[in-house]
């Protein structure tokens, strides 16, 4: 018989990102990728502050975490950000002066292209469907 096991866990709340400078992270994620702040407050446990970034319609959050070791910056994040042109995003995100790589246009696959924040931590953006 299959046992019927509890959930134990119910949603991602958010994605910690480690970076060396939490303002110029912050005004990295506002003013270059347009996320807007969820949250923003003194954490002394976690190395002085607590910051919370995220595009507008977005439930999960990226956390802005202070570099330490263990936990340096740089990183391949794996976060897969979605949008309804990846080519015109592209196109803005470099007339922004962010570092992003070639837009991947391959068959049967969503366009996408990958960049970096700040402190060289990758991301992907994902056009959402195939286009």
């Amino acid at each position: 018989m299959n046992e019927q096991r509890p959930q134990l866990i119910d949603d991602v709340m958010t994605i910690g990102v480690p970076v060396s400078d939490q303002d110029r992270a912050l005004a990295f994620y506002l003013d270059k990728l347009g996320f807007e702040k969820r949250r923003d407050f003194p954490a002394q446990q976690v190395g002085g502050r607590w910051v919370e970034v995220a595009p507008a319609s977005a439930m999960v959050t990226i956390a802005l975490v202070q570099a330490r070791e263990g936990a340096p910056v740089g990183v391949e994040t794996g976060i897969r950000l979605t949008t309804r042109d990846a080519g015109a995003v592209h196109e803005e995100l470099q007339a922004r002066g962010v570092e992003v790589g070639e837009l991947l246009r391959w068959p049967g696959v969503p366009p996408m292209f990958n960049l970096r924040d700040q402190d060289g931590n990758g991301l992907t953006i994902i056009q959402s469907g195939i286009g």
